[in-house]
């Protein structure tokens, strides 16, 4: 295939706990495929903050983008989604997704707290660049169950020293718009995911109407399991093409 600006070009919002360099495989397997793909930084500072860095990238791309999130990344591309003019879709990787006045905490409590919710910490100093109050990071030692329980221990244990801190503020911040209500969405759920729950994932993917499938994964099955995630992300650009 050769790009042309009628493309789709996929954007890929990393979550919390986590950076850009997660999504290596799927990058690996996009591009190889033919398709055009980006990784901008997430600041995790606050949703509304974060959802303008992704829109202020996604809007400079020649041609329709589809924004792909992970995780917080999710919530993220809900919001970035307003006022973006070049959005064909959505897709949500075992990710969140607000409507417009929920946040990430309130749209998971009807459904059985994750192992997320235990093994999560506060730090001990104010979350530089956010509104205030700490960062949040999740217990290194028990950072691979909570997160990565399908990777090889030793990854899993380089990304827990290395993840990145999420500003506790944002867990809070509720939404002002939601962009799966108008646009197609996508969702792949994670059914052994021990950070959001794989019901809250199914309620989330039903009431936005997406194309739902689901993995036998951890939080980071796309990590664990690249090819599978990125045919899944690939369906989608084609079905905007």
């Amino acid at each position: 295939m050769n790009p042309t600006s009628t493309t789709p070009t996929a954007v890929l919002v990393h979550g919390a706990f986590a950076d850009a360099s997660g999504w290596a495989g799927v990058i690996r397997e996009l591009l190889a495929r033919g398709h055009r793909v980006i990784a901008p930084a997430n600041p995790l500072r606050g949703v509304g903050f974060d959802a303008a860095t992704v829109r202020a990238a996604a809007a400079a791309i020649e041609g329709p983008v589809v924004l792909v999130g992970h995780s917080y990344g999710g919530a993220v591309i809900t919001q970035a989604a307003e006022g973006l003019g070049n959005l064909a879709g959505l897709v949500y990787i075992s990710a969140f997704a607000p409507a417009a006045g929920e946040s990430v905490g309130s749209v998971q409590e009807p459904f059985p707290a994750p192992l997320l919710a235990s093994t999560v910490r506060p730090t001990p100093y104010d979350a530089v660049g956010a509104v205030g109050g700490p960062d949040l990071v999740i217990d290194a030692t028990q950072f691979a169950e909570t997160f990565a329980a399908d990777l090889p221990a030793a990854d899993a244990q380089v990304m827990a020293v290395s993840q990145r801190p999420l500003a506790a503020a944002a867990a809070g911040e509720p939404l002002r718009y939601a962009g799966w209500t108008e646009k197609p969405t996508w969702y792949l759920v994670s059914a052994e995911d021990h950070a959001i729950a794989p019901e809250a994932q199914r309620f989330m993917a039903q009431r936005m109407g997406a194309v739902t499938e689901e993995i036998d994964g951890s939080h980071v099955a796309f990590i664990a399991r690249p090819a599978e995630a990125a045919a899944f992300i690939a369906r989608a650009l084609d079905a905007v093409a």
